[in-house]
Order: structure tokens, then sequence, then C-alpha cells
């Protein structure tokens, strides 16, 4: 049940195709194994206001945030991570500051509901 959110600042997608970047992040969590095709979430906001350090630089940023049940091995992560970050390097070569970051949802205490 990964949920991966990609919020980038938004200056950025007058140089990425955002939608593409996103469809291609989508298909690298398809593609590693790990999930059900079922329960791959992505999607993805502009950041209208934000500031960086003391003087409030404006730089452009994309962050991709990908939540997953707890439970999966470092190395598993690791991948992940790995893989995302060679998505983004390709579609954001231009932009100032590209992370990733993995984090774990506490299994017990996740609930969900679909009708």
């Amino acid at each position: 049940m990964p949920n991966l959110v990609m919020e980038y600042a938004e200056p950025v997608a007058e140089r990425v195709n955002v939608p593409g970047l996103l469809e291609d992040l989508h298909q690298c969590l398809l593609r590693c194994g790990l999930f059900e095709a079922a329960a791959v979430k992505s999607r993805s906001y502009p950041c209208r206001a934000w500031l960086v350090g003391e003087a409030g630089d404006l730089n452009s940023f994309i962050h991709v945030e990908l939540s997953l049940l707890s439970g999966r091995e470092p190395s598993q992560k690791r991948t992940l991570s790995r893989g995302l970050m060679a998505v983004l390097e390709q579609h954001g070569s231009g932009i100032n500051s590209l992370t990733v970051e993995i984090r774990d949802m506490d299994r017990d205490c996740f609930m969900k509901l679909t009708h």
C-alpha cells in the first residue's frame, strides 16, 4: 500500500513534464516487485509558497515522499529510494533540489476503508 506524494515548487511545471514525471515514478513502483499493482497510489501537488534557509531563497525543488507500511527491509527501502531518485534525475536535471524520503507507517495503526 505505498503512497507516493510528489511536491514541487510551482515554477517547476514550466521546465518539467510533471504528469510524465509522476507516471514514471508510479511505473517505478509498479516494476519494483514489492507491491500489488492495485495498491500503488501516486499523486502530485504544486507548492505555491516556500522558504529555504535564512534568506528565504526561492530555489526550485521536487520532493518525493513514499509512505510504506512498516516491515520492509532497509535494503528494499534503499533500492526504492535509488530508483525513484534516478527517475527524478532523468526528468529534473535542471532543478536545484531533488529529494526522496521513504517513511514507515505503523502497520498496527494504519486504517483503510474502501467501497
